[in-house]
C-alpha cells in the first residue's frame, strides 16, 4: 500500500471513529505542507451526514534536527492549538468548529478535523477586488468585535498559553536577533525604541496573537471566520489590534486597519463591543513594534536554514530579504508618517 493510500485509509478509519461511520472520505486535496503543519479539504460521510472538512496534521518533530529558538515565544502544539480554537468559539468567535481531535489510536500523528468554512483569504483580493467591497465597508466594526469576544476568553481554559507582556517580547526578540549574529542598525533602533516605549502594567487577556488580513476567512458580507491559532498568548489587548494595523498586512490597500478600514472605527466598535477605552498611542505602540517583530520574523525565516530546521529555498529567502520594508514603515511611523 502506498503512503497516500495509507494516509486516506487512516483519515477514513479516524472519520468514523470520530464522527461516525462509514467515514468516506471525498475529494482530499492537500492545501499547504509547511514547516509546522499540512492542510488537507476534504468531504465526509459521517453519522448520516456529508460534511465539509479540513484536517490540519503536525509536522512539528518530523526533522531530526530540534529548533534551539523554542520556547523563546508562543507556539502551542496541536492539541493545545485545537483547545484555544475550542474556547474561542465558546466565547462567540467566528472560529472554525473543531469536530476531533486526532489520537494515537488514529495513526496520523497529531492533528484535529474542523468544519471548512467558504470564503477568500487572500489579502490582496480582500482589499482590492470589487466583489468585497460590502466587505470592506463592515469589516473595520466587524474586526473591533472580534478581539473584544477573544480578549473575553476565561484564561483558566487555557493555562497553556505562555504570557508575554511588551517588555518580555522585547527581550525574546533581542535574543532571535543575537542567535542569528545579524547585528542591523534599524533592528537594533527599533528594539531600543520598543524597550524604551513599552507600556508597563498593562490589561492582560487571552489574544489571538496573529489577528490580521490573510489570517481571516472573508466573505461578500465580511469575517466569516478567523483562522491560524498557534501563537495565541495571554498579553496586552492592544497587541492584537496593533498588529492588524501593521502596513504589511494592508496588501497594498490605502486604510490603515488590514487595508480595508479606519483606526476610528476600529477603536469605536472595540470600545463598544468590550466596554474598554482604547489609548490610540497605545495601538500605535504595538504597530510599530509589530514592524520591527515582522522585520525579525523575516530575518529569522531567510535564516532558519542555518540551524537546519527548514529547508533552504527561494520562498524563504524571499520572506528573507523583505526585512528592509517593514523597517521603513517603523521609521516613518515614529515620525509621524503614514
Amino acid at each position: 500500500m502506498s503512503q497516500e493510500e495509507t494516509f486516506a485509509a487512516r483519515l477514513r478509519a479516524a472519520i468514523a471513529r470520530h464522527l461516525g461511520a462509514p467515514g468516506t472520505v471525498h475529494n482530499p486535496q492537500r492545501l499547504t505542507g509547511g514547516a509546522t503543519k499540512t492542510t488537507w479539504s476534504f468531504d465526509a460521510d459521517a453519522g448520516g451526514r456529508r460534511l465539509e472538512l479540513i484536517a490540519q496534521l503536525s509536522t512539528t518533530g518530523a526533522t531530526a534536527v530540534p529548533d534551539p529558538t523554542a520556547g523563546w515565544g508562543p507556539h502551542l502544539n496541536s492539541d493545545d492549538d485545537a483547545r484555544i480554537v475550542m474556547a474561542a468559539e465558546r466565547a462567540g468567535v467566528p472560529a472554525p468548529h473543531v469536530y476531533a481531535v486526532f489520537d494515537d489510536a488514529d495513526g496520523l500523528g497529531h492533528g484535529y478535523v474542523t468544519g471548512r468554512v467558504a470564503g477568500e483569504t487572500l489579502g490582496p483580493r480582500i482589499v482590492r477586488d470589487e466583489q468585497f467591497a460590502g466587505a470592506r465597508a463592515a469589516m473595520a466594526r466587524q474586526c473591533g468585535e472580534i478581539p473584544a469576544a477573544i480578549h473575553r476568553i476565561d484564561r483558566r481554559e487555557a493555562p497553556f498559553l505562555i504570557g508575554q507582556d511588551a517588555i518580555a517580547q522585547v527581550a525574546a526578540y533581542y535574543r532571535y536577533v543575537d542567535h542569528y549574529g545579524l547585528k542591523l542598525p534599524a533592528v537594533e533602533l527599533g528594539l531600543k525604541w520598543a524597550a524604551d516605549h513599552a507600556p508597563r502594567n498593562p490589561r492582560l487577556a487571552v489574544l489571538h496573537g496573529d489577528f490580521r488580513t490573510g489570517n481571516l476567512i472573508v466573505g461578500d458580507e465580511g469575517v466569516r471566520c478567523v483562522l491560524d491559532w498557534e501563537i495565541a498568548q495571554i498579553g496586552d489587548p492592544m497587541q492584537d489590534l496593533g498588529w492588524l494595523c501593521v502596513k504589511t498586512w494592508r496588501f497594498g490597500g490605502k486604510p490603515p486597519v488590514g487595508g480595508f478600514g479606519s483606526r476610528e472605527d476600529l477603536f469605536a466598535a472595540y470600545e463598544r463591543a468590550s466596554g474598554v477605552s482604547v489609548d490610540p498611542a497605545h495601538v500605535r505602540f504595538w504597530e510599530a513594534f509589530g514592524d520591527v517583530k515582522w522585520a525579525i520574523m523575516c530575518l529569522r525565516k531567510g535564516m532558519a536554514f542555518s540551524d537546519g530546521t527548514e529547508p533552504i529555498s527561494v520562498e524563504q529567502s524571499a520572506i528573507g530579504r523583505r526585512v528592509e520594508e517593514p523597517l521603513w514603515d517603523f521609521l516613518n511611523l515614529i515620525e509621524g508618517r503614514e
